[in-house]
């Protein structure tokens, strides 16, 4: 078979475009799960799927980075209902964009972040973070599947990194 400049292109852009539609549409169906360690319910609002889509307000990540992502999102629900075990913490400030009113600003507000890490058959392993602003109530934030190689300059091995330890941002 002969293939033309360009066709291998669009067949990755078809499969990637059939993994976000259903994704979405899983995500969609979801209102919210019990958490057994944090003994409430985790939403899954818009803003966990804006942030697997976005990198920040208005600047889409890469469709490599959403990928892996939205591939393995149907998974956050089933860890997050499963997990009895925190395996990060993080307290912080940070600006939130808010509305006020008919305008949107950004406020400094009191944050937490909380990791499930979950090591799934074929020794994959996916971290699912959920993030709770104070006053409020947690929601899925977002998955972060295996991610980058990072080579051990002592061992001259290749390690697999999954985060860089940024809960608001890996």
């Amino acid at each position: 078979r002969i293939v033309r400049q360009g066709e291998r292109a669009d067949h990755n852009f078809s499969i990637f475009e059939k993994i976000k539609k259903d994704a979405e549409l899983n995500y969609r169906s979801i209102n919210s799960v019990v958490c057994p360690f944090l003994k409430r319910k985790i939403n899954f609002n818009v803003k966990g799927l804006d942030h697997i889509k976005f990198n920040s307000w208005n600047k889409t990540r890469l469709q490599s980075d959403q990928y892996y992502r939205l591939k393995f999102l149907k998974l956050a629900p089933i860890i997050l209902e499963k997990t009895g075990t925190l395996q990060e913490y993080n307290e912080t400030n940070s600006f939130e964009r808010k509305k006020l009113r008919s305008n949107w600003s950004r406020k400094m507000v009191p944050v937490k972040y909380y990791g499930f890490i979950a090591i799934l058959k074929y020794k994959i392993k996916v971290k699912v973070i959920v993030k709770e602003f104070e006053g409020g109530e947690p929601y899925f934030w977002r998955i972060i599947p295996f991610w980058k190689n990072k080579k051990d300059e002592i061992n001259n091995i290749i390690k697999k990194v999954f985060h860089d330890g940024d809960l608001e941002n890996d």
